[in-house]
């Protein structure tokens, strides 16, 4: 049955700046690591997959932390960090993706590897070695950020960011940024804010989550106390409309992540998430999956979603794919590149989507 006319959206160039390290694994991949060990992992991450999730309340959080946990419980050495890296590289490749940023915590797989600073290594070799045979293997190439969480002391977020620091650079392979992430009812912003000032003066994007738990105060604090980037969700900012006005006027870009949203309850149904809203108001947006391995849904299926339910055309989803590089930290050439290749995306022949 025919639903929609345009272009493929897998051919599309995209720049995927919203991925979680443990979160982008394949669930046939938690599961081989978790025979390996001998761990029974739960139900929905076996016979009853995917999971139903919801952060809506407390114990909507808990059981999606849990989820989490018992995946990142399977890493447990160099061959998985560096796996889990070149998967989420072919993953992306396979979806049109060009430049893919993947945000990694190195504490909870530090105890397995001698300390924080093998394991970002580790991850930043393989992102090496799987972006120096894009072309041939047809995967992302990759940029890492740095995050540390809310739910741990804030001098931990100072550690790390001078770790980001000692280790950034402009390039696949690189530390290229670093976010907050986690629970963002957790802790106190404004106790972040010397971790980003260790960031931003060694010229790291700065990328906190915020605004997708919380409403718009929520982004006014994260505007204010740490002065991002880049806003991870963001979508809340749509309740204020002078917030939404000081996104857009500080060019912050939001990284929207609708399965994310649905799946967590922020938004009932998917025609809910607030996408039109924010591109008439003029924010610059990137789509991101989250974290693939609990929501089901990765960074192709957002485009499809723009498309079948918000209604996007093949000119708006383009200009999204564009507005995804602008605000990447991904090497000119590979922005330059990928802008000639959407534009030619758009150029083409439309065929019919069933």
């Amino acid at each position: 049955m025919t639903s929609a006319t345009g272009r493929d959206l897998r051919t599309l160039p995209k720049a995927h700046l919203h991925l979680h390290f443990t979160g982008s694994m394949r669930v046939e991949t938690v599961r081989d690591m978790a025979h390996d060990l001998g761990l029974r992992l739960p139900d929905s991450l076996r016979d009853g997959y995917p999971p139903r999730l919801s952060a809506a309340d407390e114990r909507g959080w808990f059981r999606f932390q849990r989820l989490y946990d018992s995946a990142r419980h399977c890493v447990r050495g160099e061959a998985d960090l560096r796996r889990i890296v070149r998967e989420a590289a072919l993953d992306d490749g396979a979806e049109g993706s060009r430049w893919l940023e993947i945000q990694v915590d190195p504490t909870s797989y530090a105890p397995f590897v001698g300390g924080i600073t093998p394991a970002m290594e580790i991850v930043l070799d393989e992102a090496r070695q799987v972006s120096s045979t894009a072309d041939e293997t047809g995967s992302a190439r990759v940029g890492v950020l740095m995050a540390a969480s809310r739910t741990r002391h804030p001098l931990d977020a100072r550690t790390l960011a001078r770790l980001a620091a000692r280790l950034s650079g402009r390039g696949p392979g690189e530390v290229i940024g670093f976010g907050l992430s986690n629970d963002e009812r957790r802790g106190t912003t404004s106790d972040f804010a010397r971790a980003f000032d260790i960031a931003r003066r060694a010229d790291l994007a700065l990328v906190p989550h915020g605004g997708e738990l919380l409403g718009a105060g929520a982004v006014a604090e994260t505007l204010e106390s740490l002065r991002p980037t880049r806003l991870g969700h963001g979508v809340r900012s749509v309740e204020d409309p002078r917030v939404l006005e000081a996104v857009v006027r500080a060019g912050v870009a939001l990284e929207v992540c609708p399965g994310s949203n649905v799946s967590l309850g922020v938004y009932r149904r998917p025609g809910d998430v607030p996408l039109r809203t924010l591109i008439e108001a003029g924010a610059t947006i990137a789509l991101g999956a989250d974290d693939p391995l609990l929501f089901d849904s990765r960074l192709l299926a957002q485009y499809e979603t723009a498309r079948a339910v918000h209604g996007l055309d093949d000119a708006q989803l383009a200009e999204l794919a564009r507005s995804s590089f602008r605000a990447s930290e991904a090497p000119e050439r590979v922005t330059r590149r990928a802008l000639e290749d959407i534009d030619a995306w758009l150029a083409a022949p439309a065929a019919t989507v069933t």
